[in-house]
């Protein structure tokens, strides 16, 4: 029995903080896991970034209102869930995932909760555990899957660690370098190459 476990951003959606520092032009809120590998201290920046400049919850989900899954991302996870169980493990947010879920058709989706004041501004965050991505890898394998990961960030690695087989997707050179383990592939149609060939490895077992 094989379980697919794909990262979320970078991978079937853009980078959301992204594409807000993009709108507000503030170009520290650019930072992703593909740059600071700890997620605490890129979270306790960016929380330090909005407070600084007065930016809200809301704010933040105008924008994402406005986002679309990567081009064939949506094709890619319903050739996807033809062939496996699939589950979105991220490090995003529940309150800004919602709108980017349903393009998707609503995956299974673990990841994390935001605290906001009456005013909409972040206050904290709540991770639903530490090293998550792991964790949940490891929880399905007790389950008695065999896990097939994707994912294109430093958070991402100890998930393709855990699992199976792990698969880097349109990763950074530096993840790529750090990381010559895991195979790296740039396409979709790459990725389902690297998907069938890390299943019909586990059949020939």
């Amino acid at each position: 029995m094989e379980l697919a476990c794909l990262d979320l951003e970078g991978v079937l959606i853009p980078e959301i903080w992204i594409a807000f520092a993009e709108e507000t032009g503030i170009d520290a809120l650019k930072a992703t896991t593909r740059d600071i590998p700890d997620y605490d201290v890129l979270m306790k920046q960016r929380l330090r970034i909005l407070d600084e400049h007065g930016l809200t919850l809301p704010q933040i989900q105008n924008t994402i209102s406005r986002l679309r899954p990567l081009d064939g991302a949506a094709e890619f996870l319903d050739w996807l869930r033809e062939r496996f169980q699939v589950v979105i493990l991220s490090d995003t947010f529940y309150e800004f995932a919602a709108p980017l879920m349903k393009q998707l058709g609503f995956p299974t989706l673990l990841c994390h909760r935001l605290e906001a004041d009456e005013q909409g501004r972040i206050v904290d965050y709540r991770l639903r555990q530490r090293d998550p991505k792991r964790q949940s890898v490891r929880a399905f394998q007790l389950l008695n899957y065999r896990i097939i990961a994707a994912g294109d960030s430093y958070n991402d690695t100890t998930m393709l660690a855990q699992a199976e087989a792990g698969i880097l997707f349109h990763a950074p050179q530096n993840v790529i370098d750090e990381f010559p383990q895991f195979p790296a592939v740039h396409t979709y149609q790459e990725l389902k190459g690297a998907f069938i060939e890390a299943s019909e490895r586990d059949l020939s077992l």
